[in-house]
């Protein structure tokens, strides 16, 4: 199955999961006069759009390259990640100001129904093994928009359990206003959540490498290769998943051009071999001797 249709797939999961737990427990939290079980609920509604967003960009992905995207349409997948973050951000802060105004209210507060407690529980379960099966598919395609929509859905497992013992104080102190000051700290959470998924996004976004190691690897690879020397001006980005990698060498300059062109083969393959999920290499090669010591964009050996 190709790393698109594991996408798709998975966020048809996850809409209609996030679907299930989100009418439930909006219906139950009105029904039982809980805000903290309504918020859960709308935290989880926001998962369903994050899905179908998913399922969109899967597909916009998909497309093969054109004349006004040489490099295809996979960077859409962190266009995506930024989207959902400030989806997430927006649930939050209204969880937020309604769990204020609640607190704050003068309007008599009642203890919910114990069924909202149920729900709760029927909530992390289900938030349980949905997080679990979308971080699994994320690590196997290596996918920043799997991976962050899983944190997520962690994050409402964390969620759905403080919304259960907020219900469980409530019952036993006979207090109310705790379902609200448990809605005021879900909210928290959520938008602390929503902040590092836009910051974790913005790395692909500018050309960034979430894994800095990868500068070694491309060393080490170089240094396996007879006749390369002092790889420079390193610049490593990320499509999607997958590298885009930009490397100068130094060769002997008494070799013939055919010579030099098989040594920088030679090194494309090394780096292949020595790094997962490659998307293109770029070896220039120079006589050695001539290398700029004021470059200003790239990595050389001994800067990371």
């Amino acid at each position: 199955m190709s790393r698109e249709n594991i996408l798709i797939k998975t966020s048809w999961i996850s809409t209609i999961g996030n679907a299930i737990l989100s009418a439930s427990k909006i219906i139950i939290g009105l029904f039982t006069g809980s805000l903290a079980v309504i918020g859960d609920g709308i935290d989880s509604a926001t998962d369903v759009l994050i899905s179908i967003v998913m399922i969109f960009t899967a597909r916009v992905m998909n497309r093969p390259p054109s004349k006004k995207y040489v490099f295809g349409y996979e960077k859409a997948e962190g266009i995506a990640t930024k989207i959902l973050s400030l989806v997430i951000f927006y649930a939050g802060m209204q969880m937020l100001i309604s769990s204020i105004q609640n607190i704050f209210s003068d309007e008599m507060k009642e203890i919910p129904s114990a069924i909202a407690i149920y729900v709760t529980i029927f909530s992390i379960i289900g938030k349980l093994l949905l997080a679990s099966y979308q971080y699994k598919q994320g690590k196997k395609i290596d996918s920043s928009m799997l991976t962050a929509n899983a944190i997520n859905m962690r994050n409402d497992v964390i969620i759905s359990a403080g919304v259960l013992l907020g219900l469980l104080f409530t019952f036993l102190l006979k207090l109310p206003i705790l379902d609200s000051i448990t809605g005021l700290i879900i909210s928290l959470f959520i938008i602390k959540s929503s902040i590092s998924i836009f910051m974790d996004s913005n790395v692909e976004l500018m050309d960034g490498v979430k894994d800095v190691n990868v500068y070694n690897k491309i060393f080490e690879a170089v240094e396996k290769v007879p006749g390369a020397s002092n790889p420079h001006r390193v610049r490593s980005r990320m499509i999607g998943n997958r590298y885009i990698i930009t490397l100068d060498i130094e060769v002997n300059p008494h070799i013939t051009i055919t010579q030099a062109h098989e040594i920088a083969g030679a090194v494309e393959k090394s780096i292949e071999d020595s790094i997962d999920n490659v998307y293109d290499i770029l070896v220039h090669v120079e006589p050695a001797g001539e290398c700029q010591t004021d470059e200003k964009f790239g990595v050389n050996k001994g800067m990371v």
